[in-house]
């Protein structure tokens, strides 16, 4: 009776200890990113295996924004900070892994080719009576100096973030590589559908301009050849003869629909929608839905080029 009662204690330990090794293998590994559509990226590459904790909440501005207190202290536990190259990160990224110094930082853009940011200067040219509209980057004398970040906008471009995110995983977890990859290729087939589909919607208006306050979709523009016209310049509101030569350049393209995102202010689009007698319609390329917010954003594209 002694034997049987020692022989199931120790059947016991022995599933109490399977049970808390499986436990602890389940647990997901706990990662941050910057934004709400890496979020989406990183989930579906990693699953249930992952835990994903965003820097900027919704309605957020990524270029400016600075964490919290509580997101600090979350930081401090996270294995992994997935960055995609937005302005808050140069100041962040060093405090992050101030913060956390066996924290890993994967810069998920790396590989892409950048876009410079450009802003569309007016000004009184001498020789003219009027104006000219010339279009220059942020930093005339390095035009390399400053790039586009919004890279997540791109179906292509994600495919790169979503390599990027699995080979981490991968090698921070080689137990579940074979997860990790079957997730990633799984991912890449829906973001090829998805592509195939806005080369459908924008068959027909390659070269075509659409205006956007905030210069947030370059990178689609540039998959599926077209142009994006921004209000803001260099990160501004445009001055008064800035903002006259954009509602000429408007009428003369025939634009009746200007782009703003919601974490910007609509001032200056809505002055430009009054002079030519068109509207301001949102676009948010910060959604948690990736996929399917490109899907309507690309049929509110569609509709509006000119």
């Amino acid at each position: 009776m002694t034997r049987l009662i020692v022989a199931l204690g120790c059947v016991f330990s022995l599933l109490v200890a399977c049970c808390a090794s499986a436990a602890l293998a389940a647990e997901p590994v706990p990662v941050f990113v910057s934004i709400l559509p890496q979020k989406y990226f990183v989930e579906k590459v990693g699953g249930a295996l992952v835990g994903v904790s965003v820097m900027v909440p919704p309605g957020a501005n990524p270029h400016i924004y600075e964490p919290r207190p509580n997101q600090m202290v979350a930081l401090s536990k996270a294995k992994i900070y997935f960055a995609v190259g937005v302005t808050f990160e140069e100041t962040w990224l060093p405090k992050f892994a101030s913060v956390n110094p066996k924290m890993r930082i994967v810069h998920t853009e790396d590989g892409i080719e950048k876009i410079s940011l450009t802003a569309h200067h007016h000004h009184e040219d001498k020789g003219e009576k009027g104006g000219h509209t010339e279009a220059t980057t942020i930093h005339e004398k390095d035009p390399s100096a400053v790039k586009d970040p919004h890279v997540w906008v791109s179906p292509p471009e994600v495919k790169t973030m979503a390599l990027n995110i699995c080979r981490t995983l991968q090698e921070f977890d080689p137990a579940n590589s074979s997860t990790y990859l079957a997730n990633y290729q799984a991912f890449v087939k829906e973001i090829d559908e998805l592509d195939a589909e806005l080369r459908r919607i924008f068959a027909n208006k390659k070269g075509m301009k659409f205006m956007v306050f905030h210069p947030a979709w370059g990178y689609l523009a540039r998959a599926y050849g077209l142009e994006q016209v921004p209000v803001e310049l260099e990160g501004k509101e445009p001055k008064p003869a800035q903002l006259k030569a954009l509602i000429e350049q408007a009428g003369k393209e025939g634009i009746k629909v200007i782009f703003v995102q919601p974490q910007f202010s609509t001032k200056s689009a809505e002055t430009i929608a009054k002079a030519i007698g068109g509207q301001v319609v949102f676009a948010d390329n910060l959604s948690p839905e990736w996929a399917r917010n490109l899907r309507e954003q690309a049929v509110k594209f569609q509709a509006a080029l000119r």
